[in-house]
């Protein structure tokens, strides 16, 4: 009887160490620590962040977005919050879309940026003051673990290529859903599995050997980068998290993916 009660002991706290911990690229680090370490990863790439998207994705990462765009199909009136968008990608190309459309009985349609890194908020602010896109855009410190918004504020949630830094996917999935108005509906656009045989290969040679290089040479910052492609690896399969959306309360979930898997696109819906 000692003996069982010595191994339940050992059981309990080998079950806490792991609910303690979590990923940050390959490495396990405890969970209160891992936001500050992406913080950081960020805040070294931030003025950069842009231009590594063209490098490492070869500009494809530009058409994945467009796709993103035109499959919520923004118009006018709409509520975007897009979450850990905080150079405006999304945010500038949900605008563009609603731009031209001519319905002047309806109001125009908003985004609310909301990001936990105020470097990657400052570049996005910047880049709208470039673009001369002031309006009905708003820029928000949050965490998607605990978003700043009241429930049912927002006509439709989308993350790219986020989702992945996120210490805890359930809660900032929770937190989707909370915000979310009935009807809502959220979007992930996430690096994913790769399903084509050789691609993976090719795919895997070209993230580990390549990318850390490059991020070296144009932001002066390897780790960053390698900690990027590690994240990638760790994310959940396209069907898991297709589970884990479902789980946090969305009907009707989809995926699809995009160049042979690299990329995912998931959709739900509050209903």
């Amino acid at each position: 009887m000692f003996r069982n009660m010595i191994e339940e002991n050992k059981s309990h706290r080998s079950q806490n160490a792991k609910e303690d911990t979590t990923h940050f690229g390959f490495k396990t680090v405890d969970k209160q620590a891992k936001q500050g370490l992406v913080r950081n990863v960020f805040d070294s790439v931030a003025k950069k962040y842009d231009i590594m998207n063209d490098v490492m994705s070869g500009g494809l990462h530009r058409l994945w977005k467009d796709d993103m765009i035109r499959v919520l199909r923004p118009t006018k009136g709409m509520k975007l919050l897009d979450v850990a968008g905080g150079t405006g990608d999304i945010a500038f190309r949900f605008l563009d879309a609603v731009q031209g459309r001519n319905d002047p009985k309806s109001p125009e349609a908003e985004v609310t940026v909301c990001d936990i890194n105020e470097s990657m908020l400052n570049v996005g602010k910047d880049r709208a003051i470039d673009r001369g896109t002031l309006k009905n855009i708003h820029w928000v410190t949050g965490n998607a673990e605990s978003l700043p918004f009241p429930d049912n504020s927002f006509d439709a949630y989308s993350i790219a290529f986020g989702i992945r830094n996120v210490t805890n996917v359930d809660k900032a999935l929770t937190e989707a859903y909370r915000v979310l108005k009935p009807g809502g509906r959220f979007l992930c656009l996430e690096f994913s599995k790769v399903d084509i045989p050789v691609l993976d290969r090719i795919y895997d040679t070209y993230s580990f050997h390549l990318l850390p290089k490059f991020g070296e040479l144009i932001t002066g910052d390897r780790e960053s980068y390698q900690y990027l492609v590690e994240s990638i690896r760790q994310f959940p399969s396209q069907d898991t998290f297709k589970a884990m959306i479902e789980e946090a309360g969305f009907e009707r979930v989809t995926f699809r993916n995009m160049t042979g898997g690299i990329v995912a696109l998931h959709s739900g819906w509050k209903i």
